[in-house]
């Protein structure tokens, strides 16, 4: 598509409303969320349910009943007559679930919805949760994916963050996903931790590497208010890395993996050839998904929706879906917010967006505007903008009215802006609806 830059923005223009394409399409991708962690990390601010150390799904009554409700939930939920893609088991930890537990809930997923061939079964695990035939068993009841929440190969700083694990039992976990043949695997870093320096951080990525994971995801520390991090420390102080230390770490993990040869592919997960995760990529490409459990949201029909954050309002939650026959009425998102939506997801993608697809879904006058907005970070060197060639334009092309087809955000400086970006896109382009 070839779009000439305009030379202002027309704050009286509505958006057209959005295309029945992605926001509105038939989900075929399931997230599940399982709130149970042995104890809460110092970073966390998941919806989360503490039950020490020695809970496991086999001899908790509260992890039986909450298994039982979420069963719930995906039985009276309304089908849309397309068979899942894609499964995730987030959390909180979901190793602490039994193999049956697991079983049950993929049982009860392919009986509501179908599960296709050659769906993508992911399943969040933690060093030192599980054991060989643990794992044996989650396979065997379809996990074909593991993400594997390592955090830090330094001792001192998984202590510093509240890990319950050791390093040894990073190891051991490694060892067995070898052993049951779990091919497709992830490993979870965090940088900007207290006290964290930009050698402890390197460590963990050679480290890392050693472990030769199809699949990394690389996440900057954010300190929320309500966890003990937010208790105890002010964002950007001492013992927390500056802004500066933080970026060289971001650059470090981008120059260190790329040059092991993994694929930037999203703005905190890297990847071997055919290794992205297909279930997150629902999430960038703003396409439509299901979500069960405590906290799990959904995006169905032009319809977000989130679950009620603690155990008990959540089961009465399921309740009332019960008695409503599983009606949910919720406002359909307007068409502002689907676009900002998709503008803010899809340039976390290393591809960014087609100006094209942004057009049938918006309507052919957003792409001019989005264009000058971004204008001053293209000659910044923070968005790319690229030919229907797949060829970079530079500012002096796009000024001679060249033909843009697709925008992204550069690696790594665009990324690390990417909320400067961003920002400037909500404020300007929230003028329009």
């Amino acid at each position: 598509m070839n779009v000439s830059l305009p030379t202002a923005i027309d704050a009286n223009h509505s958006l057209a409303p959005p295309h029945p394409g992605k926001s509105g399409a038939i989900p075929t991708a399931a997230y599940v969320h399982i709130p149970f962690c042995r104890r809460r990390c110092y970073y966390c601010d998941f919806p989360v349910s503490v039950v020490g150390d020695h809970a496991r799904g086999n001899t908790s009554q509260t992890i039986a009943q909450y298994i039982e409700a979420i069963c719930q939930e995906i039985l009276i939920t309304p089908s849309h007559k397309a068979s899942l893609a894609t499964i995730y088991f987030g959390g909180g930890t979901p190793s602490l679930l039994s193999i049956d537990q697991v079983d049950q809930i993929l049982t009860t997923l392919n009986q509501k919805f179908g599960i296709g061939t050659g769906a993508e079964i992911s399943l969040e695990i933690d060093p030192g949760t599980f054991d060989r035939s643990q794992l044996q068993g989650y396979r065997a009841a379809g996990v074909n994916r593991v993400s594997l929440g390592v955090q830090s190969f330094d001792a001192t700083l998984l202590a510093a963050c509240g890990r319950t694990h050791t390093l040894e039992d990073v190891y051991t976990a490694i060892e067995l996903i070898h052993q049951v043949g779990l091919i497709n695997f992830s490993l979870d870093l965090i940088s900007g931790l207290p006290h964290q320096t930009l050698s402890q951080w390197e460590s963990s990525l050679a480290a890392a590497i050693d472990l030769t994971p199809p699949h990394l995801s690389v996440y900057d520390l954010i300190v929320e208010p309500m966890t003990a991090f937010g208790r105890w420390y002010q964002p950007g102080a001492q013992p927390l890395p500056s802004e500066e230390l933080a970026a060289q770490m971001y650059r470090s993990a981008q120059q260190t993996l790329t040059a092991a040869g993994y694929e930037h592919y999203e703005i905190s997960n890297y990847a071997r050839s055919g290794y992205q995760s297909r279930h997150n990529r629902v999430y960038w490409e703003n396409r439509a998904y299901y979500g069960f459990g405590m906290g799990a949201a959904s995006h169905v029909q032009g319809q977000r929706f989130t679950r009620a954050r603690k155990r008990s309002e959540y089961f009465q939650w399921v309740q009332d879906l019960i008695a409503a026959n599983g009606t949910i009425d919720y406002p359909v998102t307007p068409a502002s917010e689907v676009l900002l939506d998709t503008l803010m997801l899809g340039l976390r993608l290393a591809e960014g967006l087609s100006l094209k697809q942004l057009a049938e879904q918006f309507g052919e006058s957003i792409a001019p505007q989005i264009l000058i907005c971004l204008q001053p970070y293209h000659c910044q060197g923070w968005v790319e903008l690229l030919d229907e060639n797949a060829q970079l334009l530079s500012p002096d092309d796009v000024k001679n009215r060249a033909g843009v087809d697709r925008l992204r955000l550069s690696d790594p400086e665009g990324f690390l802006f990417s909320n400067v970006v961003l920002t400037t896109l909500f404020e300007k382009l929230s003028l329009l609806d």
